[in-house]
């Protein structure tokens, strides 16, 4: 059997994926180093606390800005900018090893910006869902999860279209989210849990309807269901 001896390794991902889990990768690295010693000196030991209090989506930050209208501007970056910081090591490796292995999937069928464009709307839908619906939560919102959930949603589409197409029940595209989410209540169940889980529900939700509008062919597929009714 013929190899390709100059084949890479691994199978290579659409760069776009790398370009969301870099800044991941990048701040982990860099707080986990500091909380170890290794820079920042006695101060880096709470640089994750002050990342949180810099990027994590408050829940009374939410419903300030709603009040205002928005208002401060600079504020609305936590709407995303969450994403960036996770509670520990293992936290952020687990979310970025799912956005790699997700985002892969994902990304070598929708093009770049519809990538984009899922993670980001499905993280901003999943920080307003969690700030509005647990209003008197304390606890911020961080991690990427929701942006992963909201990649998992495009994945269950392009299954669920698939499934479809073969006529086959194209309902069992949902068996991961379900296993997911069963998982996740188990967990919640023995160790205890907040309710960051609506964030992450939200996210795949968002993913899977946005994927109907971004993805190759989306609008028009969208446009046909419309003039059929």
């Amino acid at each position: 059997m013929d190899q390709d001896h100059n084949a890479a390794p691994i199978n290579p991902l659409p760069w776009i994926v790398w370009v969301l889990a870099l800044p991941l990768i990048a701040m982990e690295v860099v707080l986990t180093l500091a909380e170890s010693g290794m820079v920042g000196g006695p101060q880096g030991a709470g640089w994750r606390l002050l990342a949180v209090e810099r990027f994590a989506a408050y829940p009374t930050v939410l419903h300030h800005q709603w009040e205002t209208g928005g208002y401060p501007l600079e504020e609305l970056h936590r709407l995303v900018s969450y994403t960036l910081v996770h509670g520990s090591f293992t936290h952020a490796l687990f979310a970025v090893v799912i956005l790699l292995a997700l985002g892969k999937m994902v990304g070598e069928i929708f093009r770049w910006w519809a990538v984009v464009v899922v993670a980001l709307g499905a993280a901003a839908a999943g920080a307003l869902a969690y700030g509005f619906l647990t209003p008197e939560a304390r606890v911020p919102l961080i991690g990427a999860y929701p942006a992963v959930y909201g990649l998992i949603g495009a994945f269950t589409f392009l299954l669920w279209v698939n499934l479809a197409r073969t006529g086959a029940n194209k309902y069992r595209a949902f068996s991961l989210i379900g296993f997911l989410l069963l998982f996740q209540l188990i967990f919640g169940v023995i160790f205890g849990g907040g309710w960051d889980w609506i964030a992450d529900v939200t996210g795949f939700a968002a993913g899977f309807l946005l994927s109907f509008v971004v993805s190759p062919g989306g609008w028009s597929r969208v446009m046909d269901k419309m003039r059929q009714r």
